[in-house]
């Protein structure tokens, strides 16, 4: 039977030098509770999402194995438009996070178009120029892949098939990142398109 409940691990670096997979299971660890947990490749935990039985939520944290506080991630909403901010945290304690947003995710209407498409800001890194991302899907399916202005490849989620061949499940995903992308941010942008989408 698959193992889907490793060890915890201290810490893991955000980037690497080469592509790097991940399990998504859609459950959180909290009995009762909604979220996720993500594990390496070596089965250990690395993120987790703990939402407390409120399926909609206008505030969740990403944390690492430990339970420090990663990203406080919330929605907003201006007028018509709904929205979604992460915050970067400084300490990993709650309401310890930097004053401006790291990252916002906005949904873009497409109504003659069956696919989804999310478009990102991230703005982490000070005096740097911001970051534009898309968050890519097909209505009805799993599979939905992250990518930069220029359509390359930053991250691609799926569903997650054994050895054989056979898929694991709706809630088991496996994520592959590419080579000097922040994890943890990624992660946060998972995290956003699961909640904008019901999912989590």
């Amino acid at each position: 039977m698959l193992k889907i409940h490793p060890q915890h691990v201290p810490y893991v670096p955000f980037t690497t030098s080469t592509e790097e997979t991940f399990t998504i299971w859609m459950k959180s660890l909290i009995l009762s509770g909604k979220g996720c947990t993500v594990f390496d490749s070596n089965g250990r935990i690395v993120y987790r999402v703990d939402n407390y039985n409120r399926k909609y939520c206008d505030e969740v944290y990403l944390m690492d194995s430990t339970g420090k506080v990663l990203f406080t991630i919330r929605r907003k909403k201006f007028r018509l438009i709904k929205f979604w901010e992460g915050f970067r945290t400084f300490s990993g304690r709650v309401n310890d996070e930097d004053k401006n947003p790291g990252f916002e995710v906005r949904k873009s209407c497409r109504i003659l178009r069956c696919d989804s498409i999310c478009e990102v800001i991230v703005r982490l890194h000070g005096d740097q120029p911001c970051q534009h991302y898309r968050i890519e899907s097909c209505p009805g399916k799993s599979t939905f892949k992250i990518v930069d202005k220029l359509g390359r490849l930053i991250t691609e989620v799926k569903r997650k098939q054994s050895k054989s061949g056979v898929s694991l499940g709706e809630d088991v995903l496996t994520m592959v990142v590419e080579p000097h992308v922040d994890h943890s941010l990624v992660m946060g942008l998972v995290v956003v398109y699961s909640l904008i989408n019901g999912t989590m």
